[in-house]
């Protein structure tokens, strides 16, 4: 908190030291200061009271630093900065920052008026004292003390902050006006200045966009609607306090065009729609086509965000209940209409999987042909892209199960075509991850299998002219396995070579850098073990089929002696 305050002192004290002009006359650059100071305390993750704090703070220095003082501890004495006071751009500052306090505990309250109704009038209020402190700025900024860019940029603030009251009211037409003044003075100023100086004005003039779309078309400007989804597909509406108010339009214009939609068509065939989420969700089916073809500029969690989940949705269109009762009564036939309906939104939910992940599967392809720079940072691999065509794959094999689609042969070709080539990619992947660990004939074999299904599908593709419309190149895929191939056998051939010593290959010239590396492949250490003649072994095996001669007569045939030789031989005798 203390490193926090200390920054607190350092940047005011910079901003306030650089406003005053070179021709001695007051300047205050109102968008700037506002924006750094909501960037660095907290509004850029929506933390509205700690903002306000600042603020706090920054007014109690202020008015210490000018002897601003509203009494003491003990009286307190309203004082108002005038223009005969007018003598520092500080003066200016304390204006702004008391317009920003109440401003940002306005939005405090919004934030909190979602589950507390009550402080709805608590926010009216301080957003009138906002916009009033903004007319003093403006009044203030009038004397000729003042620069022509800061009465310019105060008249845009008041218009702001105006424009917001009356948003808050309701009263729409008041509030476009005052926008759309606000709007107008700031393109004036970013086109009397460098790109670089007008990039913030501009961003000033996106955020205020949407909110006058929004009070068009609650006058009656029906066109208003397309171009508020057009920002939110591109820059997710106008945020914060906008962004809510922007749904529930949506949501209410989808559902009021939903009471006259009754029927959808699909693959030739009419079903009638009953459930009214059902209808609201088919009504959004384009938006969310929108947001799948800018695809490429949307990060991966917004397409999840904006298309996916809302795909998954599509449970509620058919209860548990409904899908029995559909399938007790449907004849063998013919699936029924409610059943048709369930099948026909599981395709758009599968089909939505397959494109999400074929778009996730193009990116990595690109990132995978960048040169990688850091060698420590993990970077996408084969492997990656093997997982993505899995789930694609599966999802292609749900399609083709269907119910009511068995006998729709085109559709089954169409499922079973698109099921070749990513087959053929996910192959061509498992190839390069096999290429990775140097195993170069399973690689190989891959390589030929992708040329295979890559050939099955310009073969039956002849007769579907608009189903590869959607899908990856197979032309290109081709022309990159035969590239593999020859580099493929290349990289093993030159293993090979690299695997012979010098001792072997003398005959032969090949410039080899390893050898003058420190471990040159100079002669095969340990050498191979070679065959070499062992000292022979002689067994007599004669020796067990010679019959000896008896020797019973040359052996010593001792006697008897009895208790005499025993004694002569304990004395020594007859030895």
């Amino acid at each position: 908190m203390a490193a926090e305050q200390q920054n607190e002192m350092k940047i005011p004290q910079m901003e306030e030291n650089k406003e005053n002009s070179i021709d001695g006359s007051l300047g205050l650059e109102i968008l700037q200061i506002i924006k750094d100071s909501q960037q660095q305390h907290g509004l850029r993750h929506g933390d509205y009271q700690r903002y306000r704090g600042y603020c706090s703070r920054r007014l109690r220095r202020l008015r210490k630093t000018l002897g601003f003082k509203m009494g003491n501890r003990h009286k307190f004495t309203g004082k108002k900065v005038t223009v005969e006071l007018l003598s520092d751009n500080r003066h200016l500052l304390l204006v702004l920052m008391e317009a920003e306090r109440a401003w940002s505990y306005a939005m405090q309250l919004k934030q909190e008026a979602n589950t507390e109704p009550r402080k709805r009038f608590h926010l009216l209020a301080r957003l009138r004292k906002a916009a009033k402190h903004g007319e003093q700025l403006e009044k203030l900024c009038e004397s000729h003390r003042v620069d022509a860019k800061t009465k310019l940029e105060a008249q845009a603030y008041t218009a702001y902050l105006n424009g917001m009251v009356q948003f808050e009211l309701q009263e729409w037409k008041s509030a476009m006006e005052a926008f759309n003044k606000c709007k107008t003075i700031y393109e004036k100023l970013a086109s009397a200045f460098t790109e670089e100086q007008a990039v913030l004005y501009h961003q000033r003039v996106e955020e205020i966009s949407p909110n006058i779309r929004y009070c068009a078309y609650n006058i009656g400007d029906q066109n208003a609607i397309n171009d508020l989804m057009q920002m939110r597909l591109s820059a997710g509406g106008g945020g914060g306090m906008m962004a809510e108010k922007l749904e529930a339009l949506i949501t209410q214009t989808r559902a009021k065009q939903a009471a006259v939609m009754s029927e959808v068509e699909w693959r030739g065939r009419t079903v009638p729609v009953k459930i009214d989420k059902a209808r609201i969700f088919l009504l959004g089916l384009a938006d969310n086509e929108a947001a799948i073809i800018q695809v490429y500029k949307l990060t991966h969690s917004q397409l999840f965000l904006c298309v996916v989940l809302t795909m998954i949705k599509v449970t509620f269109a058919l209860p548990v209940k409904q899908r029995e009762r559909a399938a007790e009564g449907a004849d063998s036939g013919k699936v029924s209409n409610l059943q048709y309906l369930h099948s026909y939104l599981t395709y758009i939910k599968l089909w939505t999987v397959v494109r999400r992940n074929e778009s996730m599967a193009h990116a990595l392809q690109a990132k995978l042909k960048e040169p990688q720079t850091d060698e420590n940072k993990r970077g996408p691999r084969p492997q990656d892209l093997i997982r993505l065509y899995d789930i694609i794959l599966q999802s292609l094999a749900e399609l083709s199960s269907l119910q009511g689609l068995e006998e729709d042969h085109t559709f089954q070709k169409e499922v079973a075509l698109k099921t070749l080539v990513y087959k053929a990619y996910r192959c061509f992947y498992i190839a390069q991850s096999y290429v990775l660990v140097k195993k170069w004939s399973e690689a190989l074999v891959l390589y030929e299998r992708v040329l295979k299904y890559t050939r099955e599908v310009q073969s039956k593709a002849k007769s579907f002219n608009n189903s590869l419309k959607d899908l990856p190149d197979v032309q290109e895929l081709i022309a990159e396995v035969s590239a593999e191939k020859y580099s493929l056998q290349a990289a093993a051939i030159l293993v090979i070579l690299k695997s012979i010593p010098l001792s072997d290959r003398l005959d032969n010239f090949r410039l080899d850098p390893t050898l003058l590396s420190k471990q040159p492949n100079l002669v095969q250490f340990p050498p191979d073990f070679q065959p070499i003649p062992c000292k022979p072994l002689f067994f007599d095996l004669a020796l067990n089929h010679v019959a000896f001669p008896p020797l019973d007569d040359k052996v010593e045939q001792k006697g008897k002696g009895g208790i005499t030789g025993y004694f002569r031989g304990f004395f020594g005798f007859g030895s």
